[in-house]
């Protein structure tokens, strides 16, 4: 199959609450584990890939790479780009073949991020494209993005509403008490916000800072109108303690595909019990 908007997912997923995992593309072997994964789970996925992967992977490999999965998978796929931080870099992403982007233009004021989500929204739907905003600051180290926790806020409900009803972005990403990377403690999610503001707004809530979040919560916030919910870390975790397990057992090991590959499984397992947990096995 061609990648598709993420727009391809919202209809089902709000009729049958569930949400669609984006998994990051950090290499070939995690696309080829996030691939296989929604193969053998019948799911359909979203590939994210942060500005910072794609400094490392090149703009035309990861298309390239990622057209080549979907049309392999036979389950539908979105290319997303993960926290756009600008208009050009969103653009530029859009014209290389990208399905969906993000624009995050939360470190802006309020009626800034209004102003630019509206011009991105404008350029992207016109093309096909879908498109995903950002309310509040999410915590936590992902990536490029890092946000102490003093500096984190929380999304405000009537902002939320408002910022959904005048841009008509596509997925509604609300800081509500989860954070980038893996938890040290519990995370305290703000149910209440997820639910005023997926009550009054015609889009999904997207759930950043996914891995390590209690399943009993991810259960709620699908509950209640979660239905894109951010994983890398986790993946990310699976990745390297397999890499550290393999080499420490054969220290003399130089062929990378002896130890990638028994890292990527680990990825895919990650992702396939993720699937699961958000129920979007067997929806494709």
């Amino acid at each position: 199959m061609p990648l598709v908007p993420m727009t391809a997912f919202t209809e089902d997923v709000k009729k049958h609450k569930y949400a669609v995992g984006q998994f990051n593309l950090n290499n070939l072997e995690f696309t080829q584990a996030i691939t296989e994964a929604a193969m053998e789970e019948k799911s359909p996925v979203i590939f994210g890939v942060s500005e910072g992967a794609l400094k490392y992977m090149g703009i035309d490999y990861t298309v390239a790479i990622a057209k080549v999965a979907a049309e392999r998978a036979g389950v539908p796929v979105a290319l997303h780009l993960d926290h756009g931080s600008n208009f050009d870099m969103v653009m530029k992403c859009i014209r290389a073949g990208f399905s969906s982007v993000m624009f995050d233009g939360s470190h802006h004021s309020f009626e800034d991020n209004l102003r630019l989500t509206k011009q991105v929204v404008e350029a992207a739907h016109a093309v096909g494209v879908s498109v995903e905003g950002e309310l509040g600051t999410i915590g936590g180290v992902e990536d490029d993005l890092s946000v102490d926790e003093e500096d984190a806020t929380l999304a405000n409900p009537e902002e939320a509403i408002r910022f959904w009803e005048e841009t008509k972005v596509d997925y509604v990403a609300i800081a509500v008490g989860t954070a980038h990377g893996m938890y040290k403690g519990v995370p305290k999610i703000r149910y209440d916000i997820i639910e005023k503001v997926a009550s009054n707004i015609g889009a999904p809530i997207v759930l950043h800072g996914g891995s390590g979040v209690p399943d009993e919560a991810i259960i709620e916030s699908i509950r209640l109108g979660v239905g894109k919910i951010n994983v890398n870390t986790e993946s990310q975790v699976a990745c390297t303690e397999t890499v550290r397990k393999v080499l420490a057992a054969k220290p003399n090991e130089i062929d990378p595909r002896k130890y990638l590959s028994p890292a990527r499984d680990a990825i895919k397992e990650v992702v396939k019990g993720k699937m699961r947990l958000f129920g979007s096995s067997n929806r494709a």
